[in-house]
């Protein structure tokens, strides 16, 4: 298959790539001090989970100045296509997270179109091996341990979380399985979970005719920056397109899922998979949390100031404290029920 020439990639990309990660630097040095809850947060940055010496190996931690004793962990993987973007321009999901006494895992994993499958994937592994076996060190309770990703990171957050509870052939997640990691719930957030046949996002005429041709080339494109050249052979790497796998009956030997919360906008041009993994998880008798936000674009919970990633963050932190802490009201001192960010930010 030729690379798909109408999408942004790679000159474009790369730019937007560059100019985001160059703008975090300079907007989170601000925005800590911006708003309240987030100055209680203490950041620990360029931690190696794997000893490369690359970027792409790095992890942060954040964790609040005033926490005791240990927390709730979260591994949390960007999104960006699977060519752009970093733990650096991701910062604001973790200050969120850490705000609401979360112990935040922010990683790095390899991009594409340089590093195709299962280089992305094996990196999450890693990560999450690396949290599991050092997390503790840092004040984090891996008791307690919840995988959130968005848009091409919620692909590898579903992904993950099939491996460490389903035996698979491929070697590099033999090692996650058989330690059967304790994993509380999983959020993969408005993902592309299944990059075979991407035109079934725009295969009805009238959904072709409303779509413009700059997203199905990005569409297009995020499969490509995933696969490469072997895009034309994806059935063939059934776990760089998860949801497939959900809709399979279990395999023998498998343990059960954790349970699962999802969010898109219904003018997501993904929104069709989410839906799809909710159907799945559904027959499977997994317990899955799905919002739906009537007019949302897809990323709406980074818009903070907005109404509805307000309700989505709201009902996230709901479905953590049910699931790390047993309920919202059992949620410990350190790990308050969600403020608003407009209430945050008029602090």
């Amino acid at each position: 298959m030729a690379r798909p020439r109408d999408s942004l990639m790679p000159l474009v990309r790369n730019g937007v790539d560059k100019a985001a990660n160059r703008l975090s630097h300079l907007g989170y040095g601000v925005l800590p001090w911006a708003v309240q809850s987030w100055r209680r947060v203490h950041v620990e940055h360029n931690i190696p989970y794997r000893n490369t010496g690359k970027r792409s190996h790095l992890l942060d931690i954040y964790r609040s100045r005033e926490a005791v004793g240990s927390l709730p962990t979260i591994v949390y993987i960007h999104g960006g296509a699977f060519s752009m973007m970093s733990k650096d321009t991701h910062r604001i999901m973790a200050y969120v997270l850490a705000a609401q006494g979360y112990q935040v895992f922010n990683i790095n994993y390899r991009l594409g179109p340089v590093h195709n499958y299962p280089k992305p994937l094996k990196d999450a592994i890693a990560a999450l091996e690396w949290v599991l076996d050092n997390g503790a060190k840092y004040g984090a309770d891996t008791t307690r341990l919840a995988i959130i990703g968005e848009s091409a990171g919620a692909n590898l957050t579903a992904a993950l979380a099939y491996c460490a509870t389903h035996p698979r052939p491929e070697p590099f997640t033999r090692s996650i399985f058989e330690r059967e990691a304790k994993i509380a719930c999983v959020a993969p957030l408005y993902g592309l979970l299944d990059v075979h046949d991407v035109r079934r996002f725009w295969r009805d005429p009238e959904k072709s005719r409303r779509m413009a041709s700059w997203i199905k080339g990005e569409i297009r494109g995020t499969a490509y920056s995933y696969l490469g050249r072997r895009l034309k052979r994806a059935l063939q790497f059934p776990l760089a397109s998860p949801l497939r796998l959900f809709e399979r009956a279990a395999v023998q030997g498998s343990r059960p899922l954790p349970p699962f919360f999802t969010t898109v906008g219904t003018a997501d041009p993904l929104l069709g998979d989410t839906i799809r993994l909710n159907d799945a998880l559904a027959r499977r008798n997994t317990e899955c949390e799905m919002h739906v936000f009537r007019g949302e674009i897809h990323a709406f919970n980074v818009m903070l100031w907005r109404a509805a990633a307000r309700e989505q963050w709201g009902a996230l932190f709901d479905f953590l404290d049910k699931h790390m802490h047993g309920t919202a009201e059992e949620a410990p001192e350190h790990a308050p029920h969600y403020v608003s960010l407009a209430e945050t930010l008029a602090e």
